[in-house]
């Protein structure tokens, strides 16, 4: 093999993967209030996927900044707002959620992202279900 074409897919393999694997993913988010009739799966895209990281076993000599892992998190994201089908009068039909409209590789933010990955699943409907494309 050449060592242009041996660079070349090495090059590929460290920058190419990291580039493309976060991005927005569609996804679908199941809303509903107690006081309405209907729950709304709302599809949305949200950012998922890998972003290349490295294990620390110096974690005594590096400081804790250098301890931090990335992950897949949003870069631009912009609000819509839906609303809810058969609320009563006195309740707020509305939802407003995050479309992520690009991702990138870096540090969770916990004030719009939630950086923990839970087992149980709290996202589907207990009422009749309503579609809502935006």
């Amino acid at each position: 093999m050449s060592p242009f074409f041996l660079l070349s897919l090495l090059f590929g393999l460290a920058f190419g993967q990291t580039a493309s694997l976060c991005a927005p993913s569609e996804y679908i988010i199941h809303v509903e209030k107690r006081e309405c009739a209907y729950c709304l799966a709302i599809n949305t895209t949200i950012c998922a996927g890998f972003c290349m990281t490295r294990d620390s076993n110096g974690k005594k000599l590096l400081l804790k900044s250098a301890l931090s892992q990335n992950v897949c998190t949003y870069k631009e994201i912009l609000y819509q707002t839906a609303l809810i089908p058969g609320c009563p009068l006195h309740t707020i039909p509305y939802y407003s959620y995050p479309v992520a409209v690009s991702c990138k590789c870096g540090k969770c933010n916990t004030d719009y992202s939630d950086c923990v990955h839970e087992k149980v699943r709290t996202n589907y409907c207990t009422k009749p279900q309503k579609l809502c494309n935006m």
